[in-house]
Order: structure tokens, then C-alpha cells, then sequence
């Protein structure tokens, strides 16, 4: 099976004598579809199941496909403009090995493509960090945010005496609670970026961590 042919299976089922469910979707429509399949793919990795991560893979390309056909029946864009698109993206941004940026190391590259990104979208600090995602979940965003905003990285000393003030203020705060803990919680992934560790995944650890261990749960 080919991508071509791929391709002409969902212009069939898109087709006048196609699938009356696919031609009743839209954009809007097939986004629980697209998150659904993005967090199964997520799980298929984390469980180290290659054949699941196979599948969850072709479910994901599904909803790319199915996304650009509908474009293409709106006469917006094709898969071929997104692959065009990608492609630019790739060489435009790995200017470490397309062009003349040296990178040393997997936190270079991360700079370059950085750099290089809001170089393509001329943004300003705080445009950068307006244009994460408002959908993703709030530990992510943070994350990204955070190293999109960060003039300095602050020293490990001083992060923890930010979050032992919070702390100090939440035990100590007659209201407020909401705004000092966003504020906590803010503090915290900004240490789990300068630790190098993935907030989001650390705390879905530990959620796994609290199921499966009574003991944990009964403190």
C-alpha cells in the first residue's frame, strides 16, 4: 500500500456514493478525533508496544489526511501544501545543517530553531509566548512559555527560594490561594525546565504512581 493510494481510499469515502459520516465532518468536528489519537500514540510509546505505536501512528496520519482533503474540497490547501510546508519548515529552521548556524549539542539546536522561528514570524518576546497554544495542557504551555519568555535562566538556588516563599505564602495567605498556587505551580515548571525534566510527563508519573500503589495514596 502506497501513500498514493492511501490518498484515493479517502477521496472515495469522501466521494457523492462515499461514507455519509466522513462527508458530514469538518475541522471543527474532527477535533476530539486528532487529540484522541495524538494521546493514544502517546500511550502506544510509553508502553514500549511497537505494534500499538504502529497503529496509533496510522490513526494519527488519518486525521492529518482526512484534514487536508477536506481543505482541498474547500479549495484552501492540499496535502501536498502541507507537505511543501514541512518541508520548508525543516531546512528553514535546521540552519545548523542547511546553512551556516553551528549547533554542538541538543540544546543549541533547540536555540536555533528558536531563533529561527521568530526570526520567519518577526514576534516579539511576549508575541512568542502568545503564540503557544492556549489548548494545550497548562503544564506544557507553561513549559514553552517559559522558555520562550526567559530573559536569563534563573540559578537553582534562586527558583527554590521563589517556590519556598510561595509555599510560605499559601501557609500563610487568609485568601488568595488561587493566585498563589498558579504562581507555585508556574515556579515549578520553570525549575523542571532548568532540571531538564518534562513537567508534563513527571506529574503523569507520579498520577500512575498514586493508582497503582496504595501506600502512596494512604499517607
Amino acid at each position: 500500500m502506497k501513500f498514493n493510494n492511501f490518498l484515493d481510499i479517502m477521496d472515495i469515502l469522501l466521494g457523492k456514493d462515499g461514507c455519509p459520516w466522513d462527508r458530514e465532518q469538518t475541522h471543527e468536528s474532527l477535533r476530539q478525533y486528532l487529540l484522541e489519537e495524538c494521546y493514544e500514540t502517546i500511550e502506544a510509546i510509553d508502553s514500549g508496544n511497537t505494534a500499538d505505536l504502529q497503529e496509533e501512528l496510522g490513526d494519527v496520519l488519518l486525521q492529518v489526511v482526512f484534514h487536508a482533503k477536506l481543505a482541498q474540497k474547500a479549495g484552501t490547501f492540499t496535502i501536498d501544501d502541507v507537505i511543501a510546508g514541512v518541508s520548508h519548515k525543516l531546512t528553514s529552521r535546521h540552519t545548523h545543517v542547511f546553512g551556516e548556524d553551528i549547533a554542538k549539542s541538543a540544546e543549541d539546536v533547540v536555540q536555533v530553531w528558536e531563533t529561527n522561528k521568530q526570526k520567519e514570524h518577526n514576534l516579539s518576546p511576549t508575541q512568542a509566548m502568545e503564540s503557544v497554544p492556549k489548548a494545550l495542557p497548562a503544564l506544557l504551555r507553561a513549559s514553552k512559555v517559559l522558555k520562550r519568555g526567559a530573559q536569563k535562566e534563573l540559578a537553582i538556588d534562586e527558583l527554590f527560594k521563589e517556590i519556598n516563599d510561595s509555599v510560605t505564602g499559601l501557609k500563610q495567605a487568609q485568601g488568595g490561594h488561587f493566585a498563589i498556587m498558579g504562581k507555585l505551580l508556574l515556579q515549578l515548571a520553570s525549575l523542571s525546565n532548568t532540571l531538564g525534566v518534562n513537567a508534563e510527563f513527571s506529574l503523569t508519573g507520579a498520577i500512575d504512581e498514586y493508582i497503582n500503589h496504595p501506600d502512596i495514596r494512604n499517607r
